[in-house]
């Protein structure tokens, strides 16, 4: 399945597709949320699985039901909402990110983004599941990692982390109130941005899993390699 960069990219695409449809009016706001909950939000429960067992801290059964497209929801929906919608609030007034009509994220909008990220979230888990036999999904899977449970290396963890919080930081740039841009060109710097970061996210998975000897898990066990490259050459758009 997709680990954090395929999830991000193809959320932060869609969001900037949608800004320049409608002019602005789905803004950077919109995008950073959608963004951040179709990376971030179900996968909150495997990360605080993980960082437990790191931590020997005794196991939950929260983290599973948490990573699901409507207990998450259900779970952190409100909490999440009211945080975003805050946070929203904070980043226009700070002049950190820029909306086109100056208003910041209200808490049915933040909750509407929540449920399309996560939403978003599990439409890229489920199409790339363990059970396709077309020989692309069999070379999208072989991208990822079989064999045992994957290590997870902290290189790995450093590369991705960096990554997408240049893509998350870049964004945020780009979009800043008063930049003095206009949104056509915000938008194609944006689309600049995001090939930067996938072309190099592409290149560190590829450089694990064809030049490295042995092989290693490029992103855990995620074949994010398989994806990022079916995505932009398969997909309609």
């Amino acid at each position: 399945m997709p680990g954090p960069g395929p999830h991000m990219l193809y959320a932060m695409g869609s969001g900037m597709a949608l800004t320049t449809l409608t002019d602005g009016r789905f803004s950077p706001h919109h995008t950073l949320f959608y963004s951040i909950n179709a990376f971030f939000g179900p996968d909150i429960g495997s990360f605080s699985d993980w960082l437990s067992s790191v931590l020997g801290f005794p196991a939950s059964s929260l983290p599973d039901a948490i990573h699901h497209p409507v207990f998450y929801i259900l779970i952190l929906g409100l909490p999440l909402c009211l945080f975003y919608s805050w946070l929203s609030s904070f980043l226009l007034r700070k002049g950190l990110l820029d909306s086109v009509c100056g208003v910041s994220l209200n808490r049915r909008q933040c909750l509407l983004l929540i449920s399309a990220g996560s939403f978003s979230h599990f439409f890229l888990d489920h199409l790339f599941e363990e059970n396709g036999h077309s020989s692309t999904y069999t070379w999208i899977l072989s991208t990822g990692w079989w064999e045992n449970r994957a290590p997870i290396n902290p290189d790995a963890v450093f590369v991705v982390g960096f990554l997408c919080a240049c893509l998350i930081g870049g964004f945020v740039y780009i979009n800043r109130v008063k930049s003095g841009k206009s949104i056509s060109k915000q938008w194609f710097q944006s689309v600049k941005l995001m090939v930067v970061v996938a072309t190099l996210y592409s290149m560190w998975c590829a450089s694990q899993i064809y030049w490295a000897s042995p092989r290693r898990p490029a992103v855990g066990e995620e074949a994010d390699f398989g994806v990022l490259v079916f995505l932009p050459a398969v997909e309609e758009p």
